[in-house]
């Protein structure tokens, strides 16, 4: 095997954010890819097998690239380098960071940060009606209530609502103490805590007060008609088959849905069958309905989460392909059993 050498300018300025703390990313990027870095001065030598030397070089690129555009590089930002790397779309990574949504009251830029994501908020754009689907940590809900609150700002739509049913995860609301809104707000918190990052507190209580901005339990929703908003149906995996046929028939003129869940989260009572996997099944079909489903791949808190959401995601197919093997030997007894009798 032949010996490469690549040499990469790296300006000084964007060095500790290239190679982070203790150059933990040059790290991880010698040792996922099997290279090794060399740095003195503003030149950065990259050793190793050339097509190990030609994938490090473009993730290095890339994060300078983006140090330069102004991004705090995290871990995240490595690891998705490094996996798009081996699947030779190392270039998306700039392509997705050009993608601001809007900005939050600090004026920190939200934008997708995987190309799972990217095709999430364009299909938000160019859909009436988007499932967005996957584990926690994919940035689903996030990315929808960005999409809301700049389609308010632009006027394209005249109020955002936002929903999620009101399941108990093993508590019951009536065992809560106070009225009925501070039962129902824990459910809500999330999206608030959403809102207020990217209006600030006191833009969203000024337009919640007007009634332009309205959160609630899913149940409120029924009898009414919503025109001319922006709905985010949160949690979907919670709902009754019922309660999601009654959200789907609310939708009026004007207005633009996402619906998010975590199919693998369902906090139902045993036995109950979900609203979102009915929906999945029954408008698969329909154009005018997207449905974009997020990976592990796609999560962007700790990495450590990504593992988390990966092992999970293994576990439970290994758990069903396991059901599905019992299910046909105890088919096969049986059939054994019919024919000696």
């Amino acid at each position: 095997m032949s010996v490469k050498e690549s040499l990469i300018e790296l300006p000084a300025q964007y060095s500790s954010a290239v190679f982070g703390q203790l150059d933990e990313y040059a790290k991880k990027i010698e040792r996922t890819l099997k290279v090794t870095i060399i740095a003195r001065d503003s030149d950065v030598k990259v050793i190793g097998a050339e097509g190990a030397v030609k994938k490090a070089a473009g993730v290095l690129n890339n994060l300078i690239e983006l140090a330069r555009r102004g991004n705090q590089i995290t871990e995240q930002n490595v690891d998705y380098a490094l996996s798009l790397a081996f699947e030779e779309k190392e270039d998306a990574i700039l392509e997705i960071d050009t993608d601001i949504i809007c900005r939050t009251i600090t004026g920190k830029p939200i934008k997708p940060k995987t190309l799972g994501q990217k095709t999430y908020v364009d299909e938000i754009r160019d859909k009436m009606i988007v499932f967005g689907l996957g584990p926690a940590g994919t940035g689903k809900t996030y990315l929808a209530m960005a999409m809301a609150i700049t389609a308010f700002k632009n006027n394209e739509v005249g109020r955002i609502i936002l929903t999620r049913p009101a399941i108990e995860a093993g508590e019951k609301l009536g065992f809560l103490p106070g009225d009925l809104q501070s039962k129902v707000d824990p459910y809500l918190r999330p999206l608030y805590d959403a809102l207020y990052q990217i209006m600030g507190a006191e833009s969203f209580t000024a337009n919640m007060e007007k009634g332009l901005i309205e959160v609630a339990p899913l149940a409120y929703m029924r009898g009414r008609t919503l025109d001319n908003a922006y709905i985010i149906l949160d949690e979907a995996q919670n709902t009754t088959p019922a309660q999601m046929k009654m959200f789907l028939t609310r939708i009026g003129f004007g207005s633009k849905v996402v619906i998010t869940g975590d199919l693998t989260q369902k906090d139902l009572p045993k036995d109950t069958t979900s609203g979102l996997d009915v929906a999945m099944k029954v408008l698969s079909k329909v154009d005018e309905i997207g449905m974009v489903k997020l990976t592990s791949q796609d999560v962007v808190r700790h990495p450590l989460v990504q593992k988390i959401v990966k092992a999970y995601e293994e576990y439970e197919s290994r758990m069903a392909k396991k059901q599905t093997r019992s299910k046909q030997a105890r088919t096969r007894n049986g059939e054994k059993n019919d024919n000696k009798h």
